[in-house]
């Protein structure tokens, strides 16, 4: 069966992907079903089983599709600004409940689905292949070393926000971003994300 951009696939895929995150904000992982998605969705709960088979499932599809979504990056003229402003976007995506409803359940099931795991791997893969051209604009303009890792840089950056959230529990703001970005960028002037 080929699918058509906008046609009834899309349409169903929209819709169980709108009536998951309702679920998981309304009753949380443990109280989400495949039955509660597709009533909420108005499909047969047998086009969800057949799909995706499980709850996780869903969840690891939905967010893999959405980590290939490019993300605009900023170009403010430094290598600081550049790396404020995406920090910044990051931190507002994972305070947005939706958000971060789904990606929590992605890194809870990473430690033991390889699926999710994958899945995890390529948003942070996408999401550094996106932001690369941040460090080689700064790398042109001489503000870092040619030999900047742009992975190393855009891991650094979010280490401290992702750190706060699932490691120690601590709230995140948009003072953590500029902190994080103030550090990742002396790092980089450094040389030490080589």
């Amino acid at each position: 069966m080929v699918s058509r951009p906008g046609g009834r696939t899309a349409r169903t895929r929209t819709a169980v992907a709108a009536a998951l995150q309702e679920e998981l904000l309304e009753v949380g992982y443990a109280g989400t079903t495949i039955e509660r998605i597709a009533r909420r969705a108005g499909v047969a709960k047998t086009t969800l089983y057949r799909r995706w088979g499980s709850v996780g499932q869903l969840v690891v599809d939905l967010f893999h599709e959405a980590a290939a979504v490019e993300i605009p990056v900023a170009d403010t003229g430094s290598l600081e600004g550049d790396l404020r402003a995406l920090a910044r976007s990051a931190v507002t995506l994972l305070l947005h409940p939706r958000s971060r409803a789904v990606f929590d359940i992605v890194v809870g099931e990473a430690v033991h689905d390889e699926a999710a795991r994958a899945a995890l791997t390529d948003f942070f893969a996408g999401r550094v292949a996106n932001a690369a051209p941040i460090v080689a604009r700064a790398v042109a303009r001489g503000e870092i070393p040619a030999n900047t890792d742009a992975a190393e840089v855009i891991r650094q950056l979010g280490a401290p926000y992702y750190a706060r959230l699932y490691i120690t529990g601590d709230p995140i703001g948009e003072a953590d971003a500029d902190r994080a970005a103030a550090v990742t960028a002396m790092a980089a002037r450094a040389g030490l994300l080589a």
